[in-house]
């Protein structure tokens, strides 16, 4: 998994790209979340329309992003979730704990 992130409007926006499967790619994410939210950074939509395949792993790695930000009283959405990633997150029920919206600018706007 590759990673790249920018900003829009105060929200972070993490944008990987690859397969999401747990190892390096969890530490990945943890970290960079984890450098966002010490800067106060706690508004956060990762875009998942570049990811090709994710595993019960990365399943596991958006479940602790998004603990690690409610737990800092911020808040994490999807946003371009395909319809791979939305068959898993319907199997296992993740459907009803994360907000996922069609595109960025859905999911950034969606922010009070």
């Amino acid at each position: 998994m590759k990673l790249s992130d920018r900003e829009q409007g105060g929200i972070v926006i993490l944008e990987p790209r690859g397969k999401i499967m747990g190892g390096p790619d969890a530490t990945l994410l943890h970290d960079t979340l984890y450098g966002f939210i010490q800067q106060g950074k706690t508004r956060v939509v990762i875009d998942l329309g570049r990811i090709e395949w994710m595993n019960s792993t990365g399943l596991g790695i958006l479940v602790q992003s998004y603990t690690t930000l409610k737990n800092s009283d911020g808040q994490l959405k999807l946003a371009r979730v395909t319809n791979k990633i939305e068959s898993l997150l319907t199997i296992t029920k993740l459907v009803t704990i994360f907000e996922s919206y069609d595109t960025v600018e859905d999911a950034v706007g969606s922010f009070q």
